[in-house]
């Protein structure tokens, strides 16, 4: 997988993915993540990048004119994985979905760091292919912002975790978040880790999982359950039979012991 990224910052990407998953991925081969410095893309002496808003305002913009000459130039020499996407609040907004459809891409993708307030709009539309968003913040610049979209695709790709199966089983693989784990000491100033955890019983260890999966996303995120249609009966029945009537009810499923679950119609949406 290449994934080439455009900043005018390229020490804070290169840092942080020389070191642990992304690191390892790198130095494995799996991972070609190739860092543009856009200054180099420059046509004065001081290497400027930015200027004044047209119409006043605060701040200042990225000019296309190192932008595309940047990327025009990677492009003639090397190839460019496309698309390119620009990093901004008003893109597509990360989740997991995403990550495994953006690690699926023939041929990799690329990253455009905005800085200051932004970019000029001529990149947006001439120049990148899409936009994408980790999230309804702003931060100061695209870089942390790459390179989470970086890890969250790296991690995917075969061979770049120690265990893969631990994909299968986090937070959003199915739909829910993920069940709370523990390690040694089984006691911890008193506190005990489950014992269902230390029974050595499969079944109902898993069980125990998919319960506390359940509760926790229904608690916290009851908005992706909405997005996988509902809660199953199977689930409700699980759920029923741990006790949770008033968190069914809740959210509007009906907790009467033996009744199917609610409708998906009929399940309250959290907002987008």
């Amino acid at each position: 997988m290449r994934i080439d990224v455009f900043t005018i910052f390229p020490e804070l990407v290169e840092g942080y993915s020389r070191a642990s998953v992304l690191g390892r991925a790198r130095q494995g081969g799996i991972l070609d993540l190739r860092v543009r410095d856009l200054r180099l893309g420059a046509g004065d002496a001081r290497r400027s990048v930015d200027d004044t808003p047209f119409g006043g305002g605060a701040g200042m913009v990225l000019m296309p004119d190192p932008v595309f000459r940047s990327v025009e130039t990677v492009e003639a020499a090397e190839g460019l994985p496309r698309p390119l996407y620009l990093l901004s609040p008003g893109g597509r907004r990360l989740d997991q979905s995403l990550a495994r459809e953006l690690a699926a891409a023939p041929g990799g993708f690329s990253l455009l760091c905005g800085r200051y307030e932004g970019v000029d709009e001529r990149i947006v539309e001439h120049l990148c292919d899409d936009e994408l968003s980790v999230g309804d913040v702003v931060l100061a610049g695209g870089e942390l912002a790459a390179l989470v979209v970086v890890e969250a695709v790296a991690r995917l790709l075969p061979g770049v975790l120690g265990n893969e199966a631990s994909i299968d089983e986090e937070s959003f693989a199915t739909g829910l978040l993920e069940y709370p784990q523990y390690t040694r000491p089984a006691e911890y100033r008193g506190w005990l880790v489950p014992e269902v955890l230390r029974s050595g019983d499969h079944g109902s260890v898993a069980r125990w999982r998919r319960l506390q999966a359940l509760r926790r996303t229904l608690q916290r995120r009851p908005d992706l359950l909405a997005g996988r249609g509902g809660l199953g009966e199977e689930d409700v029945q699980l759920l029923l039979q741990a006790g949770e009537v008033q968190l069914l009810a809740e959210h509007g499923y009906d907790a009467s012991p033996g009744t199917a679950p609610a409708h998906a119609k009929d399940a309250p949406h959290a907002p987008h």
